[in-house]
């Protein structure tokens, strides 16, 4: 019992200590109008974060080490899953996360984990193979996507499943995304979002496998000598800077969705459009990896989510589509395929006259997509017991509304959507009051470019060789996805790259 209630002040200690760091570093500029606006977002970013690393507490400061063998910058799926391997492969890891909290762009993640020939298909009479899931998945990269990096991908996505499985991470409710023909997005068992789940099981095996995870560890340099990395320069608390030394680092540290310098940069015809990514997504695990004379691939390669709420700017999860929703305009009519690559769903949008459109399901979505209950409380959702008057809500033309769901439903019925060609997402018609609806818009998603590495997670310099030392696995890296992202590949790549960095930066290790 005593330690029961021990665990919980700890517990509780953490979370205060986690919200107070994160005021008081937002209190040490606020002169400016332009810093109590970051400040605002990173209490916000805190905010929404502290309901999933509530459940973590993290290292105390005074157990940094000075030498580690394997540095992680980063503590998103990536870095985590990396830290369990090589902790499994009898190494002493430590992660570094510059936020107050853990986590990074995995806990916003909805949708789901795509994998292929997985146990759980197999139990569900799901048929499926790593050749239709790597032939779908290079034709929505337009087919520019890495080929071995691709290949790789796919035939461990099972691996993955099942390597997830075995730490208490079941992901056995599959569904299917935007230019995929089979179901093969995994989620939790219930149907919830993927990211928060994801993050505390990972969190959960971080923390019972003694792995040191450090927050407000603002990692500035990755320090190397006769061309082998040797460590990291990292900033704590925005005041104190230790140099530690470790005999490999693998940057897990995600893209950079949230500096809109750089992809003003790459991509200035994005400017001024909201992001999905949380603020910590700045691109820093790139730019230091380029200082190394690591090279990058596809920079220019930005994906922009076509369902985004956009005063919040939040992202409505793939799921919602795949599970029946279908998209309308203004005057209460279909224009597009919804279950299409995202570059094409976002294109529709973008012709029509206001660029936004409108999302709309039944109690049958609602009752398979757990993470509209979230929507619900961010106040998102529009709905009525009847089409008229959710028409009303949505300030739409009630008859058009009612003849496009009455031609939707047939189409269902039939199995043949006449006006759109659509064949994924319709296995229920949109029939069950009450009805809802999601105002959306496009929005900054997902950065395809980043460093560039082979299938041993291994950064490679400008001449295609190896940094010595260097490992990277997520958002950070580029070249597996292409042109496109398809939805439920990042979950899919974070935890694949991530145990292969792991495991290869072991291997490294103990070579030495």
């Amino acid at each position: 019992m005593k330690k029961k209630t021990g665990a919980a002040l700890i517990l509780i200690l953490s979370v205060m200590l986690v919200i107070a760091g994160c005021g008081s570093n937002g209190n040490s500029n606020s002169n400016s109008t332009g810093n109590k606006s970051k400040d605002n977002e990173a209490k916000k970013e805190t905010t929404e974060a502290v309901s999933g690393a509530s459940e973590a507490s993290y290292t105390p400061y005074d157990q940094l080490k000075d030498k580690y063998d394997i540095i992680i910058v980063g503590a998103g799926g990536a870095g985590m899953s990396a830290a369990l391997e090589a902790k499994a492969k009898g190494m002493n890891p430590v992660i570094l996360e510059k936020m107050p909290v853990a986590g990074g762009n995995t806990t916003k993640s909805s949708s789901g984990m795509n994998a292929s020939q997985t146990k759980f298909q197999k139990e569900q009479g799901i048929e499926d193979s790593n050749d239709l899931f790597y032939e779908e998945t290079l034709k929505g990269g337009h087919d520019t996507n890495d080929k071995e990096l691709l290949r790789f991908f796919v035939d461990n996505s099972a691996g993955a499943i099942d390597w997830l499985d075995s730490i208490g991470i079941r992901l056995n409710n599959i569904t299917i995304t935007g230019g995929m023909k089979e179901k093969r997005t995994h989620r939790p068992e219930d149907g919830s979002a993927v990211g928060q789940y994801l993050f505390k099981g990972l969190v959960k095996n971080v923390q019972e496998q003694g792995i040191p995870l450090f927050v407000n560890a603002d990692v500035k340099e990755i320090t190397e000598k006769d061309g082998k990395v040797t460590g990291v320069k990292v900033l704590f608390n925005q005041a104190d800077e230790k140099t530690i030394t470790g005999s490999a680092v693998i940057v897990t540290t995600g893209g950079f969705g949230a500096n809109k310098e750089m992809i003003a940069e790459v991509r200035p015809d994005l400017e001024g459009l909201v992001t999905t990514n949380q603020i910590g997504s700045t691109g820093d695990g790139i730019q230091m990896i380029e200082k190394l004379g690591g090279t990058t691939v596809d920079m220019d390669q930005i994906q922009v989510h076509p369902t985004v709420q956009q005063e919040k700017s939040y992202l409505i999860g793939e799921a919602v589509r795949g599970e029946g929703a279908i998209l309308v305009s203004s005057e209460g009519k279909r224009f597009t395929n919804e279950m299409d690559t995202r570059d094409h769903v976002t294109a529709a949008i973008n012709k029509l006259p206001e660029k936004a459109a409108i999302l709309v399901f039944d109690s049958g979505v609602k009752s398979r997509v757990k993470a509209i209950e979230q929507y619900e409380k961010m106040g998102f959702v529009l709905t009525s017991d009847s089409i008229e008057g959710l028409a009303k809500e949505m300030n739409v033309p009630a008859d058009q509304l009612q003849k496009t769901m009455d031609t939707w439903n047939s189409a269902v019925k039939n199995k043949k959507d006449a006006e759109f060609g659509r064949t994924t997402g319709m296995d229920n018609d949109l029939s069950g009051a009450p009805f809802y609806a999601i105002k959306i818009g496009p929005g900054i998603h997902y950065t395809m470019g980043g460093v560039k590495i082979n299938t041993n997670t291994e950064v490679l310099n400008k001449e295609g060789q190896p940094i010595t030392g260097l490992f990277a696995a997520g958002e950070v890296v580029g070249g597996l996805h292409g042109q496109n992202r398809i939805g439920g590949n990042s979950v899919a790549e974070i935890i694949i790259f991530g145990r292969q960095a792991g495991i290869k930066s072991a291997e490294f290790v103990k070579a030495q």
